[in-house]
């Protein structure tokens, strides 16, 4: 059954196109990866998504509803988790609990138990009189999720919900995600991290310049580059010239920098990894080289020409 249903969305800010006629579906019980460069569309696009922006054109409906017609309803079968922590500095983990679910209608004994139940699912139940300026980093990110779980929500939509915290809290976070899913939640996730998607997502949709520009399981995407590979190599001077002997290799489709590595995608069987080594040496020495099978990683590198997480571009 598909909740999310975005049909041909146009969204703009003055002259700036920001989404461009983006087509998008959720199924219930996904986890949907959402993945794009900086700047692709990906808050905009959860934002007219979750009714805090509007749209210039096309048609979104959640839960066999339009959204416009039916927002307020709609509103309350979400849940927000923004990356940045939106939660109250002078009010317990309890109590911001308290004022969310009091947002979505809840209230008495239910909203006393939904607040307990939501404390201890996200592992905050010994420090529910604590004010979030006393909780780490990670504390306050599951908080923050908290406070987008205290109702209930059929749909779950997590903008970057482990920016900056350490590997403990992000597993924490993770295995809360994989909990939910599997309590019958379903999950838009957007991350720089692309092993949280492998790790989590069913389906993953990669948006670039405002365009849905792949859609389908990590298999099928990985599949649709099959016949590249991916040569990793680390010099001590990556110039310009060294660049662009590389990307006259015959084969070659990409040549992307990031750093002191360069990341060259090539045709499968174009036997370019010896002459990208002989080109390299001329050009102060080889740190270290790798020739790989394709990843999700690749897929987003072709398709986008930069990486996830540091946003380096094509060179």
């Amino acid at each position: 059954m598909t909740i999310v249903r975005m049909n041909n969305i146009v969204k703009r800010y003055g002259s700036q196109l920001v989404l461009d006629h983006v087509d998008l579906d959720i199924g219930e019980g996904e986890i949907l990866g959402l993945l794009g460069p900086n700047g692709a569309g990906k808050t905009s696009l959860i934002h007219a998504l979750a009714g805090i922006i509007g749209f210039d054109s096309g048609e979104i409906s959640l839960f066999g509803k339009e959204q416009k017609t039916n927002l307020l309803e709609i509103k309350r079968q979400i849940g927000l988790v923004t990356q940045d922590i939106t939660v109250f500095t002078d009010l317990s983990a309890r109590e911001n609990l308290a004022f969310f679910g009091g947002i979505y209608g809840l209230k008495g004994e239910e909203l006393k138990k939904r607040i307990e139940e939501t404390l201890e699912f996200v592992g905050l139940s010994e420090h529910a009189h604590k004010l979030p300026t006393k909780f780490s980093g990670g504390m306050q990110r599951r908080l923050n999720i908290a406070c987008a779980l205290v109702h209930r929500p059929k749909l779950l939509i997590m903008d970057e919900p482990t920016v900056g915290i350490d590997p403990q809290s992000r597993n924490h976070i993770l295995e809360t995600i994989r909990q939910l899913n599997k309590n019958g939640t379903t999950i838009l996730y957007t991350t720089h991290y692309m092993e949280e998607v492998q790790n989590l997502a069913s389906r993953v949709v990669i948006i670039d310049q405002g365009h849905v520009i792949a859609n389908g399981t990590i298999d099928e995407l990985v599949n649709r580059i099959q016949h590249e590979e991916k040569i990793k190599l680390e010099v001590a001077d990556p110039s310009e010239l060294l660049l662009e002997k590389l990307r006259k290799l015959e084969g070659v489709k990409q040549v992307i920098k990031s750093g002191k590595e360069i990341v060259i995608i090539s045709q499968v069987g174009a036997a370019n990894l010896d002459r990208a080594l002989s080109i390299a040496k001329d050009f102060g020495g080889i740190h270290s080289v790798s020739a790989e099978k394709p990843t999700l990683e690749d897929v987003f590198l072709t398709l986008t020409g930069k990486r996830l997480r540091d946003g380096g571009e094509q060179a």
